[in-house]
């Protein structure tokens, strides 16, 4: 049985500007993600990969085309309704951790819950679980200058996971990592989406990081040149 399309693209542009400045960032995008697929994005600077992140994940709108979201019409939505969409489906990891320096592991973990309106002690027992699945059990009362790079990348990974949503966007999650910290990163990541069925799109530049996904999307002016499953002998 085929997996359901949870992100729908079609026909998608997004301008800037107007007249001679006129630039199209996305120029008729078609693009399908399916429920359960690790999706790979990479394209040189200002091919329209981080335009295309910003509009799955309902932080910018395109000018053209249609999003669906598990088949509910994104463009329908209003302002109020897409920050829910954010908050309660979508979970957001970053190159830079976005963490809360003088907050412990378990606090920067609650900080999405406490949001979404859960009760302490609800807040408290997710955090812990998400951090347990991350690998940082024994760490939750660490603030981020106790943790190393990887570790911090760890907790922004583990407070996406509490929220329980359906799709993780990762935006360049290793670029501020050594090659060892990168892989272990893109292992957990890997490991994510092939055992609890987590949905994930990545954005990279890196083509080592891109063989952890299951597909990988390349993006040129605006399109997608290539669309197609990573190589079965890429990373394990």
């Amino acid at each position: 049985m085929c997996a359901q399309p949870i992100i729908e693209l079609h026909g998608i542009t997004r301008s800037y500007g107007a007249g001679e400045a006129l630039v199209k960032a996305l120029d008729g995008v078609d693009l399908t993600i399916s429920t359960g697929e690790f999706v790979a994005i990479m394209g040189p600077s200002g091919s329209g990969k981080s335009t295309a992140m910003n509009i799955i994940g309902c932080l910018d709108r395109p000018t053209a085309g249609q999003y669906r979201f598990n088949r509910v019409e994104v463009a329908a939505l209003d302002q109020d309704q897409r920050a829910l969409l954010r908050r309660h489906y979508l979970g957001f990891v970053f190159q830079g951790f976005n963490l809360l320096p003088r907050t412990t592991a378990l606090e920067n973990v609650e900080l999405p819950l406490i949001y979404k309106g859960l009760p302490k002690s609800e807040r408290g027992a997710r955090a812990r679980e998400a951090l347990r699945r991350v690998g940082l059990e024994g760490r939750e009362d660490h603030t981020p200058s106790q943790l190393s790079g990887g570790q911090q990348q760890r907790v922004a990974i583990a407070r996406a996971l509490a929220g329980e949503p359906m799709v993780m966007l990762a935006d360049e999650p290793t670029g501020n990592l050594d090659t060892a910290r990168s892989n272990e990163i893109m292992q957990l990541l890997q490991r994510l989406n092939r055992e609890e069925g987590l949905t994930i799109v990545m954005v990279t530049h890196e083509e080592d990081m891109a063989r952890y996904a299951s597909r990988l999307v390349v993006f040129t002016d605006g399109r997608i040149l290539r669309d197609a499953p990573v190589a079965a002998e890429g990373a394990a």
